[in-house]
């Protein structure tokens, strides 16, 4: 089955925890991608613009209703995903212990409807 694994963290904590923090950050996550890669579980995944470049779209009785910013004022923004495949719920999870966004913010995992 098919999972996505949601990286929720605070856009303006990473930016001002400084430069030199964001090396380390980087290999972690490039160590973590890499461990999917070989484990063979890896479907897809990005890092996202922070959510200040969130272009926000509803349509209502007709109209097409388009925001710019995010239109949820919360203390964590989605920063980026993986898609993988695994087993069952529980080897999902583990995946998403593993990630380094479990330590900077938090993990939702979600599975995917099959087509």
């Amino acid at each position: 089955m098919q999972y996505l694994l949601m990286i929720y963290s605070d856009d303006h904590a990473l930016e001002a925890a400084g430069p030199e923090v964001m090396p380390r950050i980087v290999a972690e996550f490039d160590a973590y991608t890499e461990a999917l890669q070989k484990a063979g579980v890896l479907l897809g995944g990005e890092r996202l613009h922070p959510a200040e470049m969130t272009t926000t779209v509803r349509v209502s009785g007709g109209k097409t209703q388009v925001l710019n910013g995010p239109y949820a004022d919360t203390k964590e923004q989605l920063g980026g995903y993986y898609v993988i495949e695994a087993p069952d719920l529980d080897a999902a999870i583990a995946w998403a212990a593993r990630c380094p966004g479990a330590s900077y913010g938090t993990m939702e995992v979600r599975p995917v409807w099959a087509m």
